[in-house]
Parts: structure tokens; C-alpha cells; sequence
């Protein structure tokens, strides 16, 4: 098993949908310190290609994406 991530702001974006997730995410990472982690919970099936997008486009690094049943978790550096 893999060690867990730390992480220093989580975000839930459970029952949301595209763009809100990662609006939400966006105003998080803007709140935290270059090289501070958010973690986001979400249940959009679309989010984990949402999520690699992102962090091409803006330079942040996806560390990682977890499947929990109908859940995906997402970390993701601020840069």
C-alpha cells in the first residue's frame, strides 16, 4: 500500500459537475503556497481527465488520482 499523501486544504466537490470542480480548486490553490497540496474529493466521471488538463494548462502538478467506488480523490501542488 501506498503511504498517504499530506495534504493542507481538501476541497468537496462530490455531486458537482464541469467547470465547478475545478473553479473550486482553482480559488483553493489561490488561497495556499507554492508547493502546498489540496486535496479534492469529486464524483464528476469526467473530472480525472478535467484534473490532468488543468494541471497542464496552469503549471500546478497532479501528484496523484485515486478511484474510491464512485469517488475520485485528486492531489494536486500548487506551483
Amino acid at each position: 500500500m501506498t503511504e498517504p499523501i499530506a495534504f493542507d486544504s481538501e476541497v468537496d466537490a462530490s455531486g458537482l459537475t464541469c467547470p465547478l470542480p475545478i473553479l473550486r480548486t482553482k480559488k483553493a490553490l489561490a488561497q495556499l503556497q507554492s508547493g502546498q497540496v489540496v486535496k479534492v474529493i469529486t464524483t464528476d466521471p469526467h473530472a480525472k481527465g478535467d484534473f490532468q488538463a488543468f494541471t497542464d494548462q496552469t503549471g500546478n502538478t497532479l501528484l496523484a488520482q485515486h478511484e474510491q467506488g464512485d469517488t475520485l480523490i485528486h492531489y494536486v501542488r500548487r506551483r
